[in-house]
């Protein structure tokens, strides 16, 4: 299950965000099609994977009835994108037929020290599962070969694609196998577990010269593009009356969808980019288009990043890593 296609349209019928953050954790495809190490969407086993109306009819539910998911996400608030993400994965696969959690966020101990935490450990028709979980945000070169996975940084530019996949093959995936895990997965019932992650995400490109794609990156995944500040007046002249609006961090994940009372002006928007200090932090906008409903819908992201970025990453990035 790497991309269904029922995700755009089932997006654009849900309305709580929560819900539809959801959908798009489930459905959305991953960053990567080719993996040195074992890439395994959680949900492989799952009969909603084969019958993914059953998926959809669910999240249908979620959206009349949110309280639920609401109730479970205010239970650890997420500040951190990467926490949000794994909070939504661990409430529908606590949902799935034909999946078992056994447990999450597992820490490893050795004489007293936490090597690490293993994301999650699943049970399903295909065995024993750690299952390492990551939402990542990635801009492009501008001046280099964008196939080389160590030029794409994370919006903060203190996370690098490439050093994520080292980490993940060279010390999350590995944690399960070592014998400082055996005692915890004895405790468990859990005889042999399966190693695998799964990376969601955007891919950004430059705005002012698109470069290649990450190699293995997969055919289907979600971009974006990006420019420095400087370079925003030449931008925005190309999209005369364009509407557009900043995203909160907890925001990034779906495609926005705004209600007319909540957009901003074009005023407000020059105001506020207007008070944006020169070094500020990269910023997710997006451009907004009025469907028939009257929701204002998300047509276009982009980041804005500060005229020294990459070379001064600014404030704290954004994003966690996950």
């Amino acid at each position: 299950m790497t991309n269904l296609d029922p995700l755009p349209e089932l997006l654009r019928a849900l309305r709580t965000p929560a819900v539809r953050d959801l959908a798009w954790v489930l459905l959305s495809p991953p960053l990567l099609g080719e993996t040195a190490r074992p890439q395994r969407h959680p949900l492989q086993a799952s009969r909603w994977r084969q019958q993914p109306g059953l998926l959809g009819q669910w999240l249908e539910r979620q959206d009349q009835a949110p309280d639920a998911l609401h109730g479970w996400l205010a239970q650890k608030p997420a500040r951190r994108l990467g926490l949000y993400y794994e909070r939504l994965w661990q409430f529908a696969l606590l949902a799935a037929p034909d999946v078992e959690i056994v447990t999450a966020n597992l820490p490893i101990r050795q004489n007293g020290q936490t090597l690490g935490e293993l994301d999650l450990l699943l049970r399903d028709a295909e065995g024993e599962h750690h299952v390492e979980l990551a939402v990542k945000l990635y801009l492009g070169p501008s001046a280099a070969d964008g196939n080389d996975s160590a030029q794409w940084l994370g919006p903060g530019s203190h996370d690098r694609l490439d050093l994520k996949l080292s980490h993940l093959a060279q010390h999350q995936l590995p944690l399960s196998s070592r014998r400082e895990a055996r005692g915890a997965l004895n405790e468990l019932q859990m005889a042999e577990t399966r190693a695998a992650f799964w990376l969601g995400g955007y891919l950004f490109y430059p705005w002012a010269a698109p470069c290649s794609s990450p190699r293995g990156a997969s055919l289907d995944h979600l971009r974006g593009r990006w420019l420095h500040r400087q370079a925003w007046a030449d931008f925005a002249a190309e999209r005369p009356g364009a509407v557009w609006q900043a995203l909160p961090r907890l925001a990034w994940l779906t495609p926005a969808r705004i209600d007319d009372a909540q957009r901003w002006s074009g005023e407000a928007f020059e105001q506020w980019l207007t008070a944006l200090p020169p070094q500020a932090r990269a910023q997710l906008l997006v451009r907004l288009e009025q469907d028939a409903e009257g929701d204002w819908r998300e047509a276009e992201r982009i980041f804005l990043v500060n005229d020294q970025w990459p070379a001064q990453g600014g404030q704290p990035p954004e994003m966690a890593s996950a």
